[in-house]
């Protein structure tokens, strides 16, 4: 929020227009895939629920976690910069890259489990569309890992300010987007029926 000339608070969208229709796009995007997931599901429910035996709910539930609690301290590394304190907000930031780094290790584990039982891309459709959703999310997850770091250190520096923290907003944006659909793809490939 800033102020008018006349002293008049003035709401702005948070981050840069751009960053919102790329985030709309890859949210179109994930959209057709979940969908495409949850007919496949409709039309075969016997050999989705066989299929997601093969996966553990505790590991989609810390995936989970770990992804929103990077969301959560990255929220927290805005707050800190328009508040002036670039530096708590790298600190901050990094714990953020921390909790995803956490994820990727669970996830990379979750793969070879599966891979080593010979539940690739090809084994059924639950699986092909397994891969394809949650890859796709993966690769989505690296990148906002290189943004995190990216944004940690340009707030170590004190390159965003109060008044001028647009891309650190849209980068935090960003890995909301990411945190918003795990929170849609954990209960649709890991518990529902």
């Amino acid at each position: 929020m800033s102020t008018s000339p006349e002293g008049v608070a003035v709401r702005r969208l948070p981050g840069d227009l751009a960053m919102w229709f790329f985030i709309l796009a890859e949210l179109t995007v994930f959209a057709i895939l979940i969908l495409a997931f949850a007919v496949a599901q409709a039309l075969n429910p016997e050999l989705f629920g066989e299929s997601r035996k093969a996966l553990d709910s505790s590991t989609g539930l810390a995936l989970t976690l770990s992804l929103l609690t990077a969301g959560l301290l990255a929220a927290l590394a805005v707050e800190q910069v328009r508040a002036d304190w670039g530096r708590r907000a790298a600190l901050l930031l990094m714990a953020a890259l921390g909790s995803s780094c956490l994820y990727v290790v669970l996830k990379l584990g979750e793969y070879a489990h599966l891979a080593s039982l010979g539940l690739g891309l090809e084994h059924d459709t639950f699986f092909t569309l397994y891969w394809i959703l949650t890859g796709f999310h993966f690769l989505h997850v690296l990148l906002g890992m290189v943004i995190l770091g990216w944004m940690a250190l340009r707030s170590y520096r004190g390159q965003y300010r109060p008044d001028d923290c647009a891309g650190l907003e849209s980068g935090v944006l960003y890995w909301h987007m990411v945190d918003l659909v795990w929170v849609l793809l954990f209960p649709l490939v890991y518990l529902l029926d």
